[in-house]
């Protein structure tokens, strides 16, 4: 059964389909994407991971100003929801006026938190400085102790701030420091799936040796702010590309 088409062009309708007599049908075919090929698991990648970002970072460090372990362990309080920067700026002043334990200890809460208002949050990081402060000043003589236990018993002191503490003021590795660049990356590099900055150190810990745990947070944050940034990472210039899965190059 034949009927007229568009134009005058005769149809054929063959079991409830139309094809042009004489053209037949046509069919598309997608081009299929291109596939990277499979990487290794990530506890094969890292040593090669390490040792190029290494090499492009061997200045890494931590970014907060400091002389000493209280000096680091304030700039660490006053960093959380802040940039290291403004932490810098504010810290100028700040470890002119104060000293040791025993100055923030005494000092007057109203002043402090003018003092440290650009950082944020300042009334509650000016609580956890002189708390901690004075926790010092009574349990540890003024001084910063260096175990985990220790330092997480002090106010506004979590695992995450012992560990800037422990690795970089003490040179002991007790875990890894996962702020947002580093746990990005982890998961760009496909080192860990998870959300929980607890179970993204378990998975670090895991993979990369434990003499590493500390510069490789230092070179990996460095890494997510000058390559692998967060709107844009700049795979096309990036040492590790062929060890990434998500490389867009």
């Amino acid at each position: 059964m034949s009927k007229r088409g568009k134009g005058g062009r005769a149809v054929q309708r063959t079991g409830g389909r139309a094809e042009r007599r004489g053209g037949g049908t046509k069919s598309r075919r997608k081009t299929p994407a291109r596939s990277r090929p499979r990487l290794a698991p990530a506890a094969e990648r890292i040593p090669a991971i390490i040792e190029r970002l290494y090499q492009r970072f061997p200045e890494a460090t931590c970014a907060l100003d400091h002389q000493d372990p209280l000096q680091l362990l304030v700039a660490t309080i006053l960093s959380a929801q802040c940039t290291d920067a403004r932490v810098n700026i504010v810290t100028g002043d700040l470890f002119t006026k104060y000293h040791s334990a025993e100055d923030y200890a005494a000092a007057d809460p109203s002043t402090f938190e003018k003092e440290i208002q650009s950082t944020g949050f300042f009334r509650n990081k000016t609580k956890s400085i002189l708390g901690m402060a004075q926790a010092l000043v009574e349990r540890h003589g003024g001084r910063v102790p260096d175990t985990m236990e220790e330092l997480t018993g002090l106010p506004g002191v979590g695992r995450k701030t012992a560990n800037v503490i422990l690795g970089t003021a003490f040179g002991k590795n007790e875990g890894v420091v996962v702020v947002t660049h580093l746990a990005r990356i982890a998961a760009r590099l496909a080192i860990t799936k998870q959300s929980d900055p607890v179970k993204i150190e378990h998975d670090l810990m895991n993979v990369v040796p434990r003499e590493e745990w500390t510069q490789f947070a230092h070179t990996l944050i460095h890494h997510g702010r000058a390559i692998c940034v967060a709107r844009k990472p700049r795979c096309e210039i990036c040492p590790i590309t062929d060890l990434c899965p998500s490389s867009e190059v």
